[in-house]
């Protein structure tokens, strides 16, 4: 018989296999279970994704042709240097949507295109915006966050608008994830990375200083790696100097600046009742849905405080910074921001709506997780509800005799056009007449900025020609939108001529106007008659031409 010493060596000696396989066995189930959990993170992820580029491509030609739309196609008619010029030293702001236009244009493209270059841009984000919030907050969070933020006004509008603002969602997306992904490994790759990413952000838009501030300030409160930081954020704005350039003369053309005198955003309350009104874009919309929205904000914001306080703290700068701002900026009216100027909050803002979510699906399996589900369904049906309400025309389009009107408008135009005629803002029929008849008269002026319309002018060679105007009753910008619009010329009535198509009215002048002063009279003209038939731009024109015609 063997001593109890004995015994137990033995028994141990004969257990070490089992110990092993069981230690194995709990490694293999963890690293099973960890591979899991990604493969559903990229199968949800990619589900949000495509069901977001099958319902953008649906929007992609409802959606009727805009004035911000032709501005950046008329803009890239010309030569690269003459849309830098333009951009960059006469208009203000980031050139890359433009120059993205411009290559567009050259390469035969038109409309579609353009909008198809946001649709790109924003169903690239989403699984970006899944990323960065598997970052923040864990991979459950970060599905349910892209989910969100893809049902929300501001991405269904903005993924198909040709403008930059799903472009500006991407680049603030990737400046994120590389500043996390420089702080948290380092390397000068890495931080190479942070500020290409920066760059490229600050090229889409002027509010993207906005995000560099933040993105510094975080730096300094966390204080990791902040020489490496501080020399990356050096770079970028040495760098960026043509960028900050085009945002001070767009600064001066819609009258922003720092304290002084003029009107502001301006109050704390102001401010708070700005953010609230974005926070209904990102997700519901506003009065009934606001309460619970933000209360589940809220909460989202104080989970993510007590269990990762460094996102809460990112997120925490990404909101301040714009508030910060908006106090201290005096703004003249046409300059007020919109919920589109904080769409790089809304990975953010979606992700505090996402993880109370997230959390209670986890509470008490199943029950918890099916009224999570519920909550999250419901959420994202009054999302899309409020997409409806605040931009109709996005899933419903124009009437159809409303399109065809404009079709034919614009096909008179482009069968009768000559090369030096001369026409008064980017109208969407001018946008329509180009793509029928791509030599169709580029002279296009800007309306409603005085300064800018007399500088554009001056770029035409005289003697100038005819000059053409359309009144287009349907604006939204009209007290009553309407349908029809009665036939009218301005006095002498000999000396234009006109075609009414529905809603639209367009009119021509029948000589060249020869002179810039004679066009200016003869334009201020139209906008009288344009008032008479309750036009809404009407007056802002006539203001704009009489203001250029003091600068010419």
């Amino acid at each position: 018989m063997k001593d109890a010493s004995t015994a137990i060596g033995l028994d141990s000696a004969e257990n070490e296999p089992v110990i092993e396989l069981t230690e194995r066995t709990s490694s293999f189930a963890r690293t099973h279970l960890r591979v899991g959990e990604t493969q559903l993170f990229w199968v949800g992820t990619g589900a949000v994704t495509a069901t977001l580029a099958g319902v953008l491509g649906w929007f992609l030609t409802a959606w009727p042709p805009h004035e911000d739309e032709a501005l950046a196609l008329f803009i890239g008619r010309g030569s690269l240097g003459h849309v830098l010029h333009t951009v960059v030293a006469e208009r203000g702001g980031a050139p890359l949507h433009f120059l993205l236009a411009w290559l567009i244009v050259h390469a035969g493209g038109g409309l579609i295109a353009l909008r198809a270059v946001s649709l790109v841009f924003a169903v690239a984000s989403v699984p970006l915006i899944a990323l960065l919030g598997a970052r923040l907050a864990g991979r459950n969070a970060g599905v349910v966050a892209a989910l969100l933020a893809s049902g929300s006004w501001v991405l269904l509008f903005h993924g198909i608008y040709g403008r930059m603002y799903s472009m500006f969602l991407f680049t603030s997306l990737l400046s994120f994830l590389g500043l996390l992904a420089a702080l948290e490994r380092g390397g000068t790759r890495r931080f190479a990375l942070w500020g290409c990413a920066l760059l490229l952000m600050l090229a889409t838009h002027p509010y993207a200083a906005l995000v560099v501030v933040a993105q510094g300030l975080f730096v300094l409160l966390r204080r990791r790696r902040l020489p490496a930081a501080l020399v990356t954020l050096a770079a970028v704005a040495i760098v960026a100097a043509p960028f900050w350039w085009g945002d001070i003369v767009l600064r001066n053309r819609f009258d922003v600046g720092l304290g002084g005198g003029g009107p502001r955003l301006g109050s704390p309350r102001s401010v708070l009742h700005y953010f609230w009104w974005v926070a209904g874009d990102f997700s519901a919309g506003h009065r009934a849905w606001s309460a619970p929205v933000l209360v589940l904000a809220l909460v989202g914001a104080v989970l993510l405080a007590r269990r990762r306080p460094d996102s809460a703290l990112l997120t925490a700068c990404v909101i301040v910074v714009p508030g910060l701002a908006f106090m201290l900026a005096t703004l003249h009216s046409t300059a007020s921001p919109e919920a589109r100027h904080l769409i790089f909050a809304l990975p953010f803002f979606s992700l505090l709506l996402a993880l109370p979510l997230v959390e209670l699906a986890r509470a008490r399996p199943p029950l918890s997780s099916a009224v999570a589900l519920v909550a999250v369904s419901v959420l994202l049906v009054g999302e899309v509800r409020w997409a409806h309400v605040k931009t109709p025309p996005l899933f419903d389009g124009n009437p159809a005799a409303q399109v065809r009107a404009r079709h034919a408008a614009a096909a008179w135009l482009a069968s009768t056009y000559r090369s030096n005629d001369v026409l008064l803002g980017y109208e969407p029929v001018f946008l329509e007449a180009w793509q029928q008849n791509r030599s169709f008269s580029g002279h296009a002026l800007p309306r409603a900025d005085p300064a800018l319309l007399a500088a554009t002018l001056k770029g035409v060679a005289e003697p100038l020609g005819r000059g053409v105007w359309v009144f287009d009753a349907s604006d939204t910008t009209n007290l009553r939108e309407r349908q029809t619009i009665p036939f009218a010329l301005p006095a002498p009535p000999s000396a234009f001529e006109g075609r009414v198509y529905g809603p639209y009215l367009v009119i021509r002048s029948r000589r060249p106007l020869v002179t810039r002063e004679h066009y200016l009279d003869v334009s201020a003209r139209v906008m009288r008659l344009g008032r008479t038939l309750q036009i809404g731009d009407a007056d802002v024109n006539l203001a704009a031409l009489l203001g250029a015609r003091s600068r010419l």
